[in-house]
């Protein structure tokens, strides 16, 4: 369909001033939509005679747009293949492309049948034809968040429509709207604040690296490997600022020279001696040297030597008339 054409033939009959407002105020001939103030200076009228040429050149331009019913008819056929909604963006780029979409805008705000939902906290800007679609839209979105929140992981779109009675197109296009869902440069779909969806600066890209591998990595190892994530970043990432942030941050303990690895797979932050403190006084019992030689190496790539230096040291640890240590104060 000649949607250029359909533009044309609907803004011919108004008068010059007329024209330039409306042409100015949608952007038809290829340039940004322009307020009603910078119009109005152009005109040397106030911004409010502005807006009462425009909706005078709209009434006019609106009984002739409905007259064409294989535009009307074009609409709906697209809108209803997306479940009576799809965002704007996406729906102006279907109809009309790059070079369009400020015609295509024009056409639907001016024929009757389309209602456009202005964007706000939670949803995009979007378009319908049915009324019931946004209640829809909004079941299918609170059940996606629910189920997203519940299990804390990311997803696919296979596996989310999965758990959904709605069409691909449907389905896709109902998630889309909102502000809370969205999809990682990988495909997986989770919530916005979410690290696996959004991270934030080196100390989240790092977090990525440290779940995917699941094991301690050294931290020059890991700048390389924050590189080469597929989210939006620096090219390059200093070994230094990889140190540096992983020393301040919580999430991550140093288990060995270099090495580090997350907190929260059970590695306690802490020099070893205040690993070895935190075992004997958690042990309830003196231990032998081969016990806390097995707990210390669970938490620490260290060598054996070391732990047994620092098992010497008197003022923190001793022994018992059995050869086993115990502590005589915390580190």
């Amino acid at each position: 369909m000649n949607y250029q054409k359909i533009c044309k033939d609907c803004l011919k009959n108004l008068n010059p001033r007329t024209l330039d407002v409306i042409e100015r105020r949608f952007g038809l001939k290829g340039g940004e939509k322009e307020t009603l103030e910078a119009i109005g200076l152009s005109h040397g009228v106030t911004r409010e005679r502005v807006r009462q040429i425009e909706s005078e050149g709209i009434s006019k331009i609106k009984p002739q747009l409905g007259k064409n019913q294989e535009l009307f008819n074009d609409f709906q056929k697209v809108l209803s293949r997306f479940g009576g909604l799809k965002k704007e963006e996406e729906l102006l780029e279907i109809l009309g492309g790059r070079r369009l979409k400020n015609q295509i805008y024009f056409l639907l705000s001016n024929l009757t049948g389309f209602e456009r939902y202005q964007e706000d906290s939670n949803f995009y800007s979007f378009w319908s034809n049915q009324k019931d679609s946004f209640i829809k839209a909004k079941k299918a979105i609170e059940s996606t968040i629910g189920r997203l929140e519940k299990e804390n992981k990311t997803f696919s779109f296979t596996d989310l429509l999965g758990s959904q009675e709605l069409a691909e197109d449907v389905f896709s296009s109902y998630i889309g709207i909102s502000k809370k869902i969205q999809k990682n440069p990988e495909g997986q779909f989770g919530l916005r604040n979410w690290i696996e969806i959004n991270p934030k600066g080196v100390k989240d890209r790092a977090y990525l690296v440290f779940k995917r591998e699941g094991k301690p990595i050294h931290f020059t190892d890991l700048a390389l490997m924050i590189e080469k994530l597929p989210f939006p970043g620096p090219k390059k990432v200093q070994t230094a600022t990889v140190h540096n942030e992983l020393i301040k941050d919580p999430r991550f303990v140093l288990v060995g020279r270099g090495l580090y690895a997350l907190s929260e797979w059970g590695y306690e932050p802490g020099v070893i001696k205040d690993i070895i403190a935190k075992i004997l006084k958690d042990s309830k019992r003196p231990l032998t040297k081969e016990e806390v030689l097995k707990k210390v190496l669970e938490q620490r790539f260290v060598k054996e030597s070391t732990v047994v230096l620092n098992l010497q040291d008197r003022t923190y640890f001793n022994k018992d008339a059995e050869g086993n240590y115990f502590i005589v104060k915390e580190a």
